[in-house]
Parts: C-alpha cells; sequence; structure tokens
C-alpha cells in the first residue's frame, strides 16, 4: 500500500477510496493459491504539500562505532515508542519472539550478526526465538523497525511514507548502515543458503541495496533492466 505510515486504506474520510482498497485486499483470497502480494494499483488522493522530516534528534554519541551508534539511536527513540504503545495499550514488537520489553536483546542479536557474519547459527542471549536462521535475521529487523515506527507515531507532524522513511533511514542513520551490512552477510551466504539471499530481499527496500535490485545477485534471483 504506497501509503502514509498508520493510514493503511488510504486518506481520512474518504470511504469509497477505503472500501475500494479493502475490496482489493478481499479479491486477492479468490485467486492467490500460495501466499501472495500485489501492489495496489491505485494512488490514494493528495493531501496536500505536506513533506515529512524526521523530527527526532539522532545526533552522533561518543562512541562512533556502528555497534555504538545503533544502541545510541535506538536509546533515544525507546522514550517515544512507549508513549504510542500506552497510547494504543498495544504493540506489533515481537514478531522475532522477543518480548515487549526486550528491545536491547534484539538490536544485540543483530549487532551480534552484522560482526560475526554468522547468518546460520542463533545470536546469543536469553530470549527464545521464535523462527530459525536466517529467517530469523528478518523478524529481528522488522522489531526494530517497528521501534521506528513506533517512535515516530508520537512525534508531531506529518507521518512518512513508505519511500520517505526508507530515504531517512538509508541517508544516514545507523540503522541504515546495520541492515547495509546484515544485506552484504546475507548476499556472501546465499550461494550455499538460498533462504539468506531471499532474507535481503525483504530486509532491505527496492532500490537500498548496493544499486542492485532486491533479489539481484542471489541464487535463483532476477537482473533488473
Amino acid at each position: 500500500m504506497p501509503f502514509p505510515l498508520g493510514r493503511p486504506l488510504g486518506v481520512a474520510d474518504d470511504p469509497a477510496f477505503q472500501l475500494d482498497v479493502v475490496r482489493g485486499a478481499l479479491g486477492m483470497l479468490a485467486t492467490a493459491t500460495e501466499p501472495t502480494i500485489e501492489d495496489h494499483p491505485v494512488e490514494a488522493p493528495t493531501e496536500g504539500p505536506e513533506v515529512w522530516a524526521c523530527p527526532l534528534n539522532l545526533a552522533v554519541d561518543t562512541d562512533d562505532s556502528l555497534a555504538g551508534r545503533v544502541r545510541a539511536e535506538v536509546a533515544r527513540l525507546r522514550p517515544w515508542a512507549l508513549e504510542t504503545r500506552r497510547a494504543r495499550g498495544r504493540t506489533l514488537f515481537g514478531a522475532s519472539g522477543a518480548g515487549p520489553d526486550d528491545v536491547d536483546a534484539v538490536v544485540e542479536a543483530l549487532l551480534a550478526v552484522a560482526e560475526s557474519g554468522d547468518v546460520e547459527s542463533p545470536p546469543p542471549g536469553d530470549v527464545e526465538w521464535a523462527h530459525p536462521m536466517p529467517l530469523l535475521v528478518r523478524h529481528l529487523v522488522d522489531d526494530l523497525r517497528g521501534v521506528i515506527h513506533e517512535a515516530l507515531a508520537s512525534q508531531p507532524g506529518p507521518s512518512p511514507d513508505h519511500d520517505e522513511l526508507s530515504e531517512w533511514i538509508f541517508g544516514g542513520t545507523a540503522f541504515g548502515e546495520l541492515l547495509l551490512t546484515l544485506g552484504d552477510h546475507l548476499t556472501a551466504a546465499s550461494d550455499a543458503a538460498p533462504m539468506a539471499g531471499l532474507v535481503r530481499g525483504f530486509v532491505i527496500p527496492e532500490g537500498h541495496y548496493r544499486g542492485l535490485s532486491n533479489f539481484e545477485g542471489i541464487p535463483g534471483g532476477y537482473r533488473r533492466d
């Protein structure tokens, strides 16, 4: 759905458009014989000229290593994410098997994979992860991305759409650097473990990995014309 975060059916107060989105989603049940992803073919009506900019200050901390900068970013995001959780009474964090309070464990698990390059062995820690490697990497990243979504939801101003958020993440955050490092390890492992390449395609949005398409450069992948 090419709509702003928090608006999965399009703009507010447009029930006809929203109903069309719901019908499109339910209509896939009639044809899909396996897990299927399709792009919604219609853009949502415009809401005005507002351009999203991240209101959070993610200034570089004294520890300028990748691990130090990732930890510092998450530490700044967490209080805002907790505000959103309190307001909503729920969270989408936990797809990896981590509990609501295990944000630091997810961060450390991803940093361990990035440092070691090992995308086959479960990362260290006390959490009972819900998925095997390398699929677990996808869900760890989804959990950490969820923290970002929840943090931004507590901020004033317009919400970013998918492209704006990706441009911000890969345009200068430590989290974006971490994703690229994980992508390198997943690509290197894809010859022996094709699932690793597929995970890279799910973890890094189209157009943000080293000039390659999502599944380009992996066994069974494709090249962008």
